[in-house]
């Protein structure tokens, strides 16, 4: 006899099944004694359809507007005006009741709440600010999308280093820079500051050499913390002169290619500086107010203020050397706002007409870069003055390739692509700055200056990296053709390539144009010799080729990155890039059957030799497949794709392998198993589940799933699991799968297995590294076995009920915990089984499953069994709560009574003179030493005399009578 998953049903179970029908015909003829042996168990006889529709909510009727909890809240505006101590208010809105209800939380505020009354005191003098800031946000012109400079220092310092000794000067404090004592004169305070400032061209300086890159930094660090406690202990000319210092260190390129981290670093303090001046003047305009407006006017500034500003004015003019006067007046900028409505617009152009005369282009195009940066924080909205800025430079381009400028490459032996790349930070954020929110036209003025310049590759890099990439794809032919004109002796063409890519990834070229960009682009890139270059622009053009092409094309380029990487094993130094090009390929194919029929991809794969590495991009693979897969598959070639990259994942486990890992990895292998469907092929199901469980023996939570997955696993795989609740668990839902499956035999067996392993539960487990007792979880599983052997049916050879009394027998012989109640509680659930049990037909049924209500039809000998055992268990409460009639434990005796006693009340035939007094009894014990809790017993109470009103529990009414509540006074 076959069974529904196809496999054999052995003679002896076939013969099995038929006892149970033939039992099933012989014992209905007893369905009419069964009224008169229910009285023997006493159990209620139950409705249950009845009893759920008394349950419902009662419905009630709301007319449309009508008031709900849910419904909008509409807020009122209140406007508050002080008169001397008391508020009046007047208020506008809409409510949606005609009654005007009364905060209760406003009532204790006099009418008002805080956040009204500081809005009250705040509208006065917003009201005279109101034009002024209105101005300003209309002027507001750096949104998010503006990347900050804060963004690039990182990047500049990780890309700009040197193992070559550099030189700092540091300076050395002497007496006369203190400040003056109280009793001296404003004149000698004034001659001493003078002194001071004097000092710096004195020689008060240490030059340290033989410095590494770590210690340079570290004495920057030291000369930033030393401007800081400077100023805080008021001696602001030595805070000056420090500034003044670091500033002439932009001067040196002695170690040119340090000089783009040196200036990061050395205009942190120029910031540091620059914010500590305006500060301190903001501070002196605020002395009877307590903020300036946010766009305020020379008006809000006082003399005093005024006076201090013009004088940091003058100071940093008295600056002998062009490159620090210039960097510390752009470093106070924005303090031209307290002197003047048109002092940074005016200052602006005479700063820019300053770096002419910086004769070094490299620290000429820097200090150029500096204004760009402090003039978009100051000022955005006159970003078209810093234009000017970036078109002197590009006058001035050519004096990159000077004879002094190629001599001091010379003895520094730097070469000309290396030595341009310093430019690119710079030229970078000075296009970027001018380019924010520029018209198209800019662009085509940019490019026709590049086309005067020679197609200067540097130049055109920058330009491609500035500029709205919507801009650049529009223009993508026109670039290439430019980029087919640069000359390549001092910027390579492939990073122009590079650039062009990064901008298509971001935005479309025209469709006629996409095919022609991509081989023009293909034709460079693929004669690449270094692989280290290939692979960079091959890493940016693979997300244009998916975007826009099938997978053809995806496969060629596959192929080729494959081309040019293995020989010599250059994959080894190009991990990440071959990561980014799969990650990037995975992240366009949602059709995963579609991916791996591109031919290249896994032999792509096999690239990645690095245990680390191939198990992160086999993680990525998993991530997205269980990301975009929706339906379940067969197809061949992706399963073994699949279990190939799952098997990659499940053999990196070791004894080192932290549980948080092997669990992420046994859920991106549990979601390939349940994505796996032969449909009706069951053999092919079944080979798949072998398989798998071959291959991922060493994850348990993945034999969890297959043994959730396939019912012939479990009596082999669930007994070497370690968990004994996760075996427990496992043995009861395999057996309600058995059973749902008409799998009668097995699901005995499953459930006979579970009873047997309960002995064996220890008193505590470990659980996240904590020991904790194991009485919770074992009083949880007995709850939902107790549920399932409701509707499991008697073996006809084994006896009434022989599951229910086998694992009655394990729990009486189990070891519980000598305070515990828990043996107590699961006895209760058992007895709420047993009434269950007793029924004409039960709560629930399992399709084409024949329970033991349609088995035995209310048999008398059966429901004499069920009293026997209902007599056992009541007796073995009784006796535990006798025990616990002494005094320390008075308290549970009073809850365990009132547990026992609402059992019978919902489950018992209280029409019974016995099993009503015992409830009587119960309940007085339950509140005799005075440990009851009064609040349940009411309600228990106002439950009796209610269900008493219902005709067939109109007996209750008597009960209730006898029922007292005893006083506590």
């Amino acid at each position: 006899m076959r069974q529904l998953d196809g496999s054999v049903i052995p003679q002896g179970v076939a013969n099995h099944n038929m006892a149970r029908r033939i039992s099933q015909c012989c014992r209905r003829n007893n369905h009419m004694m069964k009224k008169m042996a229910s009285r023997q168990w006493y159990s209620r006889e139950r409705h249950y359809v009845e009893e759920l529709e008394l349950c419902r909510l009662e419905r009630m009727a709301m007319e449309y507007g009508a008031y709900h909890p849910l419904k909008a809240i509409i807020v009122t505006e209140s406007r508050f005006k002080k008169v001397g101590h008391k508020e009046s208010t007047s208020s506008s809105s809409s409510s949606c009741s005609s009654i005007s209800n009364v905060d209760p939380l406003s009532g204790i505020l006099d009418g008002t709440d805080p956040l009204s009354m500081f809005a009250a005191t705040a509208e006065q003098v917003s009201t005279s600010t109101d034009a002024s800031r209105k101005k300003c946000e209309k002027e507001e012109y750096l949104r998010s999308d503006f990347e900050p400079w804060s963004s690039k220092r990182g990047e500049i310092l990780a890309r700009y280093t040197t193992t070559e000794k550099l030189s700092i000067n540091l300076f050395l404090g002497s007496e006369r820079g203190k400040p003056a004592t109280s009793g001296s004169a404003v004149s000698e305070k004034v001659r001493t500051r003078l002194e001071a400032l004097d000092d710096l061209e004195e020689g008060s300086q240490k030059e340290l050499l033989n410095l590494t890159q770590q210690d340079y930094i570290s004495r920057i660090d030291e000369l930033n913390q030393s401007l800081k406690d400077a100023w805080a202990s008021d001696q602001k000319v030595k805070a000056l002169k420090i500034v003044i210092q670091c500033s002439k260190l932009l001067s040196d390129t002695t170690v040119i290619r340090f000089y783009p981290s040196k200036f990061v670093l050395i205009t942190d303090i120029l910031d540091t500086f620059g914010k500590l001046v305006y500060e301190r003047i903001m501070s002196m305009c605020m002395d009877n107010q307590s903020a300036l407006p946010a766009n305020f006017t020379t008006d809000y500034v006082n003399d005093t203020a005024k006076e201090t500003c013009l004088n940091w004015f003058f100071k940093i003019a008295s600056i002998r050397e062009l490159v620090p006067r210039f960097y510390v007046e752009v470093a106070i900028l924005e303090c031209n706002k307290f002197l003047s409505e048109t002092g940074i617009s005016e200052s602006l152009p005479r700063l820019t007409s300053l770096i002419k005369g910086i004769g070094d282009p490299l620290v000429s195009v820097y200090a150029r870069a500096y204004l760009c940066r402090v003039g978009m924080e100051v000022v955005p909205h006159l970003k078209d003055n810093l234009n000017q800025n970036v078109f002197d430079f590009l006058l001035t381009f050519k004096q990159i390739h000077s004879d002094v400028v190629q001599n001091q490459l010379v003895i520094q032996t730097v070469e000309i692509p290396i030595y341009l790349t310093l430019y690119s930070p710079a030229i970078d954020w000075m296009l970027r700055c001018i380019s924010y929110h520029a018209p198209e036209t800019l662009l085509t003025e940019m490019m026709e200056r590049c086309r005067k310049l020679g197609n200067n590759a540097l130049l055109l890099n920058s330009v491609m990296s500035a500029f709205r990439a919507e801009f650049i794809a529009a223009r993508s032919m026109d670039f290439i053709g430019m980029i087919k004109e640069c000359d390549e002796a001092g910027f390579p063409k492939h990073l122009l390539f590079r650039s062009l890519g990064l901008n298509l990834a971001l935005a479309d070229p025209p469709e006629g144009d996409r095919l022609h960009v991509l081989n023009e682009a293909w034709k460079v890139i693929t004669k690449l010799k270094i692989p280290q270059d290939y692979i960079n622009c091959a890493e940016v053009w693979i997300d244009y080729t998916c975007k826009h092409f099938s997978k053809r094309e995806v496969n060629t380029i596959l192929a080729d990155v494959i081309k040019h990487m293995t020989p010599d094993r250059a994959f080894e130094d190009a991990y990440p890039q071959l990561q980014s090009i799969i990650t990037t390929v995975i992240a366009h194919f949602h059709d995963f059957a579609d991916l791996f029929y591109v031919e290249k991809f896994l032999p792509f794969l096999d690239m990645f030799q690095k245990e680390s590495v191939r198990v992160e991009v086999c993680k990525s693979i998993m991530e997205a497949f269980n990301r975009n897969q929706q339906e379940a598959t067969k197809d061949p070639v992706m399963l073994n794709a699949l279990l190939h990259v799952c098997k990659t994942m499940h053999d990196s486990v070791n004894a080192l392998t932290l549980e948080d890992e092997k669990r992420m990895l046994a859920h991106h292998i549990n979601v390939l198993v349940r994505m796996v469907s032969f449909g009706r092929d069951f053999e092919q199901q079944l080979s798949f589940y072998v398989e798998a469980r071959a291959m991922f023996c060493n994850l348990e939570s993945v034999l969890v799933q297959l043994i959730h997955a396939c019912v012939a696993f479990c009596f082999i795989t669930i007994p070497s699991l370690t968990s004994i609740f996760t075996r427990l668990n496992l043995y009861l839902h395999s057996g309600q799968v058995a059973l749902a499956n008409q799998c009668l035999s097995q699901a005995d067996a499953f459930f006979k297995a579970a009873v047997s392993l309960v002995a064996d539960v220890p008193k505590t487990i470990v659980i996240d590294g904590k020991i904790r007792s194991s009485e919770a979880f074992l009083l949880e599983f007995l709850s939902n076995f107790f549920s399932t052997l409701l509707v499991v049916p008697d073996h006809p050879e084994q006896g009434v009920l022989s599951l229910v009394r086998g694992l009655l027998n394990v729990i009486e012989g189990y070891a519980w915990e000598d305070n515990s109640d828990d043996k107590i509680w699961i006895y209760s659930s058992v007895l709420h089984l047993l009434a269950a049990l007793c029924q004409e037909s039960y709560l629930y049924h399992i399709d084409k499953v024949d329970s033991n209500d349609d088995l035995y039809g209310g048999d008398a000998k059966f429901l004499t069994e069920i009293g026997k055992l209902c007599d056992t268990i009541i007796g073995q409460i009784l006796e535990h709560l006798k025990a616990l009639g002494k005094e320390n434990t008075l308290k549970r005796q009073s809850s365990l009574a009132l547990l026992f006693f609402n059992s019978i009340l919902a489950h018992g035939d209280l029409r019974n003179n016995k099993l009503n007094q015992l409830a009587v009894n119960l309940w007085n014990l339950s509140q005799k030493h005075g440990y009851s809790d009064n609040k349940t017993m009411i309600k228990t109470l106002e439950y009796i005399n209610r269900r008493s009103k219902q005709f067939e529990s109109s007996h209750l009414s008597e009960l209730a009578i006898r029922l007292t509540l005893q006083s506590r006074t």
